[in-house]
């Protein structure tokens, strides 16, 4: 393997691993469809379990209810704690098969990247929902993760077809939030300031 095609690889991992950090489901849907219908992306033993057409009607299932319940103010908070386990573990699934055949990238160190990436992005959605809810009484949150599902379904599709656009897509998704984050605690501190 050319190592342009290896780069290429490292960078279909982070995409993938990242768009799992909003949903898990998704990515893992796209990466098994391609694999079984298409030649763009191909997994080793055993990743290419993925396109099995029984993995693909039970994560199809799972990726309709997440989408569903993520719409729902109170219900997808519960869905973000039970996924706080489900979309690190499908981003380290993910990263791993991505690297399986590049040289130099131990397993153990693809799922620990995996688990990293996928859980900064779920983490940050985690921080993020709740002040959401908090400022649109709920309204807002439908809206929001229906962009997160098209954010995460757009990066795992960039991260197969064109995955230098994945890292550009990961990196819009964390400018604004980060500096929306580093924004209101800055403000929340200067605020205690002023009471103090």
């Amino acid at each position: 393997m050319s190592t342009l095609a290896e780069v290429f690889d490292v960078f279909a991992a982070f995409g993938l691993s990242s768009s799992a950090g909003l949903n898990a489901y998704l990515p893992l849907l796209i990466a098994g469809f391609m694999t079984r219908f298409t030649n763009l992306f191909e997994l080793g033993e055993p990743y290419d379990a993925l396109g099995n057409g029984w993995v693909l009607a039970v994560v199809s299932v799972l990726c309709i209810v997440e989408i569903t319940v993520d719409k729902i103010p109170a219900v997808d908070t519960i869905n973000d704690t039970i996924q706080t386990l489900v979309r690190p573990t499908a981003g380290a699934l993910l990263f791993a098969a991505s690297t399986d055949a590049v040289d130099g990238v131990h397993p153990v160190l693809a799922v620990i990247l995996g688990l990293v990436t996928s859980g900064t992005i779920h983490g940050t959605k985690v921080v993020v929902r709740p002040l959401v809810t908090g400022t649109t009484a709920g309204m807002g949150n439908a809206p929001l993760s229906a962009l997160e599902d098209i954010f995460s379904a757009v990066t795992a599709f960039a991260a197969i077809i064109v995955p230098v656009l994945a890292i550009v897509l990961v990196l819009m998704l964390l400018a604004p939030v980060t500096t929306f984050i580093w924004r209101r605690r800055r403000k929340q501190k200067q605020k205690r300031l002023a009471q103090g």
